[in-house]
């Protein structure tokens, strides 16, 4: 899987169009899930992908310090889901935490985790905080790096 990572307005129209169908498709159509995806955060965050063949399998969106939450954030975490059993969930994540600390200079990432991929993230070195809470329906859990 081939990495990139981009700011907003590095993003092509065809990335942002596809970043946002594979969020559709996961998050809305899969996980039966309706929210409002375009939040208007987008251009605040720098965006990890990850393409096989020129099309995109997996991706994150992540934030410095402040405008996600007080710590840097990894969100929209999303594998396409025939891609899942291939390690590019594992390989996004990796790059994310890398661009974080490479552009953002911190090492503390928080993110909200769907309870389901606790142990993901767990195998990523996040750590549960709080108790599970209910976000747009799907039950989540806060994590967060030492």
């Amino acid at each position: 899987m081939e990495i990139s990572v981009k700011t907003f307005d590095e993003l092509t129209a065809s990335e942002i169009y596809e970043l946002l169908q594979l969020r559709s498709e996961v998050f809305v159509v899969e996980q039966d899930c309706v929210y409002q995806d375009i939040d208007g955060k987008d251009s605040k965050a720098l965006h990890i992908l990850g393409k096989k063949k020129g099309k995109l399998v997996a991706y994150t969106r992540c934030f410095p310090p402040g405008i996600y939450f007080n710590e840097s954030a990894i969100g929209r975490v999303v594998v396409r889901e025939r891609e899942r059993k291939f390690g590019c969930g594992h390989a996004i994540m990796e790059a994310s935490k890398k661009a974080i600390k490479n552009r953002f200079g911190t090492e503390t990432i928080k993110l909200s985790a769907q309870t389901y991929l606790i142990n993901f993230y767990k195998s990523h070195g996040f750590t549960p905080i709080g108790a599970e809470y209910l976000e747009d329906g799907i039950p989540h859990i806060a994590m967060v790096t030492a």
